[in-house]
């Protein structure tokens, strides 16, 4: 079995029109989101806080400094780390709404987050990732020969997640009407087309995944669920409603891997360890989301 350090000196294979694909797809998924926003949601927030803001600093501060202790355990190759540390740093995926509603969480709350999260990411990404990989020897060496410029990740991440949000909730507060015709065709159409993306990122390097495939899948495994435990312990030292609860866990265990697989790819050349542990990240975490949403909807 070849060492996974060699990860570190790899590129996967990833034409240009499968990257613009790649951004046009998840571009299309935060448009979706946006569309099923509603008024009524921001009011929720405002009248209960207190569960909007724990789910937001169990994404934005927990699972970052969960996945920064995990690393220092586990101590993976320095591409690895870095792969690890831009999903911890990325926002919770759209798919946690679905996963909500599955579990009988609190759809409004997940909802809420995710698009909040969304707008968050644009200043809170770049700083997360830039902050705690810059914090690990390994990784910080890693990002000093890359040389990344963060200004760029911040339009990247702005032109990708913040104009379709914005859109979607001009075309939800002008034409109602036409928005819940689009929600209904766009969601499932666009997680499609990304999920067709990934797996042609990981199909174009077959051989490659099959090489490296146990040992990204144990860390992957042990990072997912420290974000979903790290999510649950949060909520519940918070005492919030079971409801509650499962929202936060999912929200902050589904991460928006579609996001870090296009700066992996826009800005460190497809590096194999990252673009691997992201990739893998983004099919595994549907799995055991809808595992725990399968167990949980029994409990209400």
């Amino acid at each position: 079995m070849a060492s996974p350090n060699a990860l570190d000196s790899v590129q996967l294979n990833f034409s240009p029109d499968n990257l613009l694909g790649l951004n046009s797809a998840l571009a299309i998924i935060m448009y979706g989101v946006a569309l099923e926003l509603k008024w009524a949601d921001f009011q929720y927030l405002v009248q209960n806080p207190k569960g909007f803001v724990i789910g937001i600093f169990s994404q934005f501060f927990i699972l970052p400094f969960f996945t920064w202790v995990l690393i220092i355990l586990l101590n993976p190759p320095p591409s690895i780390a870095l792969g690890m540390f831009l999903v911890a740093a990325c926002p919770g995926g759209n798919v946690s709404n679905f996963l909500t509603s599955l579990a009988k969480g609190n759809v409004a709350l997940s909802v809420s987050l995710t698009a909040v999260s969304s707008v968050a990411a644009i200043f809170l990404t770049p700083f997360n990732f830039s902050f705690w990989a810059g914090n690990y020897a390994p990784t910080a060496q890693l990002l000093q020969e890359v040389q990344l410029d963060t200004f760029e990740v911040f339009l990247t991440i702005g032109l990708i997640l913040g104009i379709p949000l914005i859109l979607g909730i001009l075309t939800t507060s002008k034409f109602p009407e036409l928005s819940k015709k689009l929600a209904k065709a766009i969601k499932p159409l666009s997680l499609v087309i990304f999920g067709a993306l990934v797996l042609l990122a990981l199909l174009g390097n077959y051989e490659l995944f099959m090489t490296y495939i146990g040992a990204i899948f144990l860390w992957v495994l042990a990072h997912n669920f420290i974000g979903l435990g790290g999510g649950y312990l949060t909520a519940k030292l918070a005492r919030l409603p079971f409801k509650d609860v499962k929202t936060i866990t999912i929200e902050t265990g589904i991460q928006n891997s579609g996001l870090g697989l296009v700066l992996i790819f826009s800005f460190f050349a497809g590096l194999g360890g990252m673009a691997l542990i992201t990739a893998w990240w983004g099919i595994w975490h549907l799995i055991s989301g809808i595992i725990l949403a399968s167990i949980w909807k029994k409990y209400a």
